[in-house]
């Protein structure tokens, strides 16, 4: 009897140390695979973010050099979508925003720091170009200004309102017309035509949308205005 209470002692015993044995090969085995996908992982993870593209301010495609403003800006998209202005990451007007509307939409920059000064936009299909052209003669020198359309900006345009803004640099502006869409990026005070200024015609055999054109896009680089 004692001899059989040894025997089951050890086999029991035996049967508990390979139990063991076999739980913590399998225990490791499962570690080694957890460890090797957690390193796998971090690998591709650290490798995604070494090979994704900078994103540069206003989500520009490079970014500006010192003393400069980044801009980026777009057109309305025919009566839908208003048209949108970000400087120095800082998106200044724009659909989402709600400051937008029919007509000319213009945002002014201080050109020394960069600081937004005024947003507004004026209707040039249903309202009058008279208030337009006092905040055009309101603007002090070495402020920045961009402006772009939505909708209709030229229809209650006049020459006096034109003459203004080819002061600020435009050179499209005399030929902008009946749902043309324009963005501009000029300065009060601006002594050359201004490199910064997209516009396409309202032309019924060539318009992406039913009666406008497509949307124009617009980005650059600021020269800070210098003492």
């Amino acid at each position: 009897m004692r001899v059989a209470g040894a025997v089951k002692l050890v086999v029991a015993v035996s049967i508990f140390l390979l139990t063991f044995y076999v739980i913590s090969q399998v225990f490791e085995i499962k570690m080694d695979t957890n460890l090797g996908s957690l390193f796998a992982r971090s690998a591709l993870e650290t490798a995604a973010r070494s090979t994704k593209p900078p994103r540069y301010k206003c989500g520009i495609s490079k970014a500006c050099p010192e003393k400069h403003f980044a801009f980026k800006m777009a057109s309305g998209a025919a009566n839908v979508v208003g048209p949108k202005i970000c400087v120095e990451d800082n998106v200044l007007m724009s659909g989402v925003k709600n400051n937008v509307g029919r007509g000319i939409n213009i945002a002014l920059i201080n050109g020394k720091t960069g600081e937004a000064l005024d947003t507004k936009f004026f209707d040039m299909w249903g309202g009058d170009v008279a208030p337009f052209i006092d905040f055009l003669k309101s603007i002090q020198d070495g402020t920045v200004v961009l402006m772009g359309t939505y909708d209709d900006g030229a229809t209650k345009l006049n020459e006096e309102a034109r003459k203004l803004i080819a002061e600020l640099g435009s050179t499209s502006i005399t030929n902008l017309g009946f749902r043309d869409n324009w963005v501009f990026c000029g300065g009060k005070g601006i002594k050359t035509k201004s490199p910064f200024e997209q516009h396409i015609k309202n032309n019924k055999d060539t318009n992406k949308y039913e009666g406008w054109p497509e949307v124009v896009e617009m980005e650059g680089c600021i020269p800070q205005k210098q003492d």
